[in-house]
């Protein structure tokens, strides 16, 4: 099992089911360092799993008072597999260490400035 930390569309019902094929289950946890981006997407597939076309994109800001609320899932690595193709290529999966202290997996943007 891998640590996913979400942030975004990943932490709604339909797009668990429609990329795992289950529910996930997590826990509250948040990161420090970031601050949230608009995203529009262009992947018809994406807007349709999610609803929306304008998504939310975590840029390293790297000022500590900066903080993304999201949620703690485990998946598998089959499951991390799947989220790398739901993600747009804009993204880019990197470990970071939450404020809960657990390292896990993110999906970000480039850094601010």
């Amino acid at each position: 099992m891998v640590s996913l930390f979400s942030y975004g569309t990943l932490q709604q019902p339909e797009v668990q089911l429609a990329n795992y094929g289950r529910l996930l289950s997590g826990a509250p946890d948040a990161l420090r360092g970031y601050r949230l981006a608009p995203l529009a997407i262009s992947d018809p597939h994406v807007i349709a799993l999610s609803g929306k076309a304008v998504h939310t994109i975590a840029r390293l800001s790297g000022n500590p008072e900066d903080r993304i609320e999201g949620t703690l899932f485990e998946i598998s690595k089959d499951e991390q597999g799947a989220t790398d193709t739901y993600e747009v290529d804009v993204y880019a999966r990197v470990e970071v260490v939450l404020e809960s202290g657990r390292k896990a997996w993110v999906y970000v943007g480039p850094p601010i400035g």
